[in-house]
């Protein structure tokens, strides 16, 4: 009999362990506005401000339909902007503002603090495995899923 794997089951829990404890740091902070899925977005466009919704739901692996309702409550509490393209006035970019600028620095510490509590222990080479095996398992999951629609 094959030997049942963990690793999803670990993750499953990792997730949402990670998320309990993200949000008390978040509220420790006082980021009130904020939860964790909307962070996932701003965290996305500190890295590439002024992108469509569609490279956006890539880059977060968020649905469309999921995505677009998230985008309408960060548009409304100031954090985020749509702007109509230059290049297709069917696509929308969502660009940035200056309350979530202000924001950055201290949702960067909180994912600091995340990320020393991750990777507590752990050698930077081990670190630096971890994260291209996730990678892998990541890729492998969207391949299945592009394979399937």
């Amino acid at each position: 009999m094959k030997q049942l794997r963990e690793g999803g089951f670990l993750i499953a829990k990792i997730h949402h362990l990670s998320g309990r404890i993200l949000a008390k740091k978040i509220k420790e902070y006082k980021l009130k506005e904020i939860n964790p899925a909307q962070g996932r977005i701003l965290f996305a466009l500190w890295q590439k401000d002024g992108i469509s919704i569609q490279e956006l739901s890539k880059k977060t692996s968020l649905e469309k339909s999921t995505l677009t309702s998230m985008l309408d409550r960060l548009e409304k509490t100031g954090y985020l902007t749509r702007i109509p393209s230059n290049e297709d006035r069917r696509k929308i970019i969502i660009g940035r503002t200056e309350k979530d600028k202000k924001l950055q620095e201290v949702y960067l510490q909180v994912s600091r603090e995340m990320a020393e509590l991750f990777y507590m222990g752990f050698t930077k080479k081990e670190i630096d495995e971890f994260e291209v095996l996730l990678g892998r398992i990541l890729e492998n999951l969207l391949s299945s899923e592009k394979s399937r629609i």
